[in-house]
């Protein structure tokens, strides 16, 4: 089995800074997602996936060879002039069904201990799902945000809307430790996403869920009348137990601006230390349950492919 060291060389990846090419590699491993829709879209003049017939649709799909009895009305006539040869425009029927991930980059994700960030895992669960939408066809659209911005992604079916979705989880990877106030919260992101989703869509949101208030609760609840919701609370190992120690001893943890010192070996401090967070996560993932959600907990300190392949196996039982 591969150590932490090998599996991030593998992918890539150092677990603190975003780079494209370990997102890359989350294109050969759409298996381990299954996009398809669990209950019936709601909007009203969409169906239910984008068909995997092609004709006179709204979606440009390629450009092929001119073939007898195609319509003329659909050559594509400057792929005719730069190749010489005629082309006709091909177009995939589409049936609304948009994917959105909200994607959180903020300072509270800007913590790992065993592997990744909470912030880096978010963004390989992230590139998981955008390119499982895009082999399946489905429009992907997105929303990353941290405490100071938030980008968004429009939804469109080609590759480039996976590649904008990518690079913007980087470009606020590298910003989710500037200096400034906090202006975005979840609560925002979350008003700006019901702005963005259309009926009948698949979203996920993935996030510690650390801003879950009552606003955002509200959002969730909205979101999930009309959508199928996913929700992946991300956390750290050390967030649901203190390290096994030999000897007892005090440590001081930092957020780069907060300490806080704690004591490790104690029997009584480890046990309320892990009372409290499990009570905090069982919270998380109750609110969720409660606003319609589907929960999938995802934790930093191992890969996606170990994790999502014990979904399924709990799924096959």
């Amino acid at each position: 089995m591969q150590n932490n060291s090998q599996w991030l060389a593998q992918v890539h990846s150092d677990g603190v800074n975003l780079g494209i090419k370990e997102l890359l590699h989350y294109q050969s491993k759409t298996s381990l997602l299954n996009l398809t829709p669990r209950k019936a879209v709601q909007a009203k003049l969409s169906g239910g996936y984008i068909a995997k017939t092609k004709g006179r649709g709204m979606e440009f799909d390629e450009a092929r060879h001119y073939q007898p009895g195609d319509d003329i009305r659909a050559i594509d006539w400057r792929v005719t002039a730069r190749t010489g040869k005629t082309h006709t425009k091909l177009y995939r029927e589409e049936k609304e069904r948009p994917v959105f991930v909200l994607t959180d980059m903020s300072s509270n994700m800007q913590f790992g201990t065993q592997l990744l960030f909470k912030s880096i895992q978010a963004a390989h669960l992230s590139a998981l799902i955008a390119w499982s939408a895009r082999k399946r066809g489905d429009r992907i659209g997105g929303l990353v945000f941290n405490q100071y911005q938030h980008l968004e992604c429009k939804p469109f079916t080609r590759q480039k809307a996976v590649l904008s979705l990518l690079n913007s989880m980087i470009k606020m990877q590298r910003t989710a430790k500037d200096t400034g106030d906090t202006q975005v919260t979840l609560s925002d992101a979350l008003a700006r996403l019901r702005r963005l989703a259309h009926p009948g869509s698949l979203i996920f949101i993935i996030s510690d869920f650390s801003q879950l208030n009552e606003l955002a609760k509200q959002h969730i609840s909205q979101l999930s009348k009309h959508n199928e919701v996913i929700a992946y609370p991300l956390s750290d190992p050390f967030e649901h137990q203190l390290p096994n120690v030999k000897v007892s001893q005090r440590v001081t943890l930092s957020d780069g601006t907060n300490r806080q010192q704690i004591n490790l070996g104690e029997k009584r401090t480890e046990q309320a230390y892990t009372n409290q967070h499990q009570a905090h996560f069982e919270k998380i993932e109750q609110t969720l349950t409660q606003c319609k959600a589907k929960v999938l907990p995802i934790d930093a300190g191992s890969p996606l492919e170990v994790q999502l392949d014990r979904f399924s196996g709990r799924k096959k039982k």
